[in-house]
């Protein structure tokens, strides 16, 4: 390698082709190098074998076939001769945190660390030419009119990434250029289209953020008593695990909303989370559809549960109430599930058809303990299944009326387990407490009354409105 050195660091431009985008499953099946070395311009270039199959859209891409593979070495065998190549030389790419994250995990398979300074070349683009709407790879060739000799070849697109530099440095010059790596180098985990002063503004409290991807549609929502350091964890984390990666290249802007603790960043997650539904987000169900089982004594002593739906549900005032379930299927499998665990009758439970005398599939195939032909006490199933259903027992409101939960500045209103607004003086508390029914939600209940049998529970403000 030439030694002599230039106005710039070394820097090595880096293109991969692979077999898909999930670095634990999917392999590099070449790499294309263009070394900038002082004014020396070296290629490094290498077919390798995946060792596994790749799919017709990616041949059809990138023109890369088994065969064209069969025979080469595998990453491993390459590994060192990659390392001399890449070493003391700045990694540019464009998008880099996927090349980057692809021979990252592949050299950390093999045993090698690999941890180089990193220039992303769609970061750069939109540093120096922040009025060009788009900095996709295919944009910049036709902006900047680069001369295409193999796209979607790996060296061919190393070599757009070189010419790309070319444009920079006679647009610019070189000391604009040295400005924009130093700027750059320090935000290798930040994703190409967040800058830093975005971040820099994110305060490192507790509260929610919001990811958005193109035309400000919702990706993400999460919740952290710390924003900024959870914010920085997801671009950290998109080295190494495929759904942050997705999460990074995606991700246009970032906004939050400051709380003044932990309980109310999770009751505001979960209701941005129902609002926004952003994509790739685990979907919360609305509770407009809850039912939940009530047990009642019939006319022979036996306890049978009876299902109470949406329409005659009333959480938090209702003493009788076991489970609240999403819907009546849900409901009836877990019954079921518990009467297999526990042994019980799924005649007596209603789940399948009784007839007097006879004894229920269950005890026929030695899931039921006999209750149904009086091999074992009435008053035993019903203590059975009583115990078995109290550990989903929906805890009545244990308050005369609307309480505040205090955390930090703010005063969380709550009443009957239903979030009702936040205050932060007295007009507010008592204006919020009266503010009427507000919709049962089963996530906000469980986030409250985990909260007021643990580290609220000597917060609580009893506001003494009765409703």
């Amino acid at each position: 390698m030439n030694s002599q050195r230039g106005p710039y660091p070394d820097l090595a431009f880096v293109d991969i082709e692979t077999t898909g985008s999930h670095f634990d499953r999917d392999r590099i099946t070449e790499i294309g190098i263009k070394t900038l070395a002082g004014n020396q311009v070296q290629m490094w270039e290498k077919l390798i074998d995946p060792q596994t199959y790749i799919p017709q859209n990616i041949q059809r891409l990138t023109g890369i076939s088994p065969s064209m593979v069969q025979g080469r070495p595998c990453f491993s065998e390459l590994a060192e001769d990659l390392k001399k190549e890449l070493e003391g030389k700045i990694f540019v790419a464009h998008n880099a945190r996927f090349d980057y994250g692809f021979i990252k995990a592949s050299f950390k398979r093999v045993g090698i660390d690999f941890k180089p300074k990193v220039l992303c070349t769609v970061k750069l683009s939109r540093l120096l030419f922040p009025d060009q709407p788009r900095h996709n790879l295919d944009t910049i060739i036709s902006t900047h009119g680069l001369k295409v000799s193999a796209r979607h070849r790996a060296l061919g697109d190393a070599d757009l990434l070189l010419q790309f530099w070319r444009v920079c440095e006679s647009k610019f010059g070189q000391e604009k250029l040295n400005e924009a790596i130093n700027q750059l180098i320090g935000n290798a985990s930040l994703p190409p289209n967040i800058d830093q002063g975005v971040i820099d503004s994110i305060p490192d409290g507790p509260g929610c953020y919001i990811f958005y991807g193109e035309n400000k549609t919702p990706l993400y929502i999460g919740k952290s008593i710390s924003l900024r350091s959870r914010v920085m964890g997801h671009f950290q984390g998109a080295l190494t695990q495929r759904k942050e990666m997705k999460l990074s290249l995606q991700v246009r802007d970032i906004d939050w909303i400051e709380t003044s603790g932990e309980l109310g960043a999770l009751i505001l997650e979960s209701r941005l989370i129902k609002e926004r539904m952003p994509s790739l987000n685990i979907k919360l169900r609305r509770s407009k559809d809850l039912c939940a089982w009530s047990l009642e004594e019939d006319v022979s002593g036996v306890l049978t549960p009876s299902l109470v739906t949406h329409h005659h549900l009333a959480p938090g005032l209702q003493d009788n109430l076991y489970g609240l379930f999403y819907s009546k299927r849900e409901a009836h499998a877990y019954l079921k599930a518990l009467a297999k665990k526990h042994h019980l009758c799924e005649a007596l439970l209603g789940l399948e058809k009784r007839i007097e005398g006879k004894s229920c599939f269950g005890y026929q195939v030695k899931q039921c303990s006999g209750t149904c032909i009086n091999i074992t006490p009435i008053a035993l199933h019903n203590l059975q299944l009583k115990t078995a259903m109290d550990l989903f027992k929906v805890q009545v409101w244990p308050y005369s009326g609307a309480i505040a939960i205090k955390e930090g500045g703010e005063m969380i209103v709550v009443d009957k387990w239903c979030y009702l607004g936040t205050a932060i003086n007295q007009d507010e508390l008592y204006e919020l407490a009266q503010s009427g029914e507000v919709e049962f939600d089963l996530d906000i209940y469980k986030i409250v009354k985990k909260a007021l049998s643990g580290a609220y529970r000597n917060q609580v403000i009893r506001i003494g409105v009765d409703k």
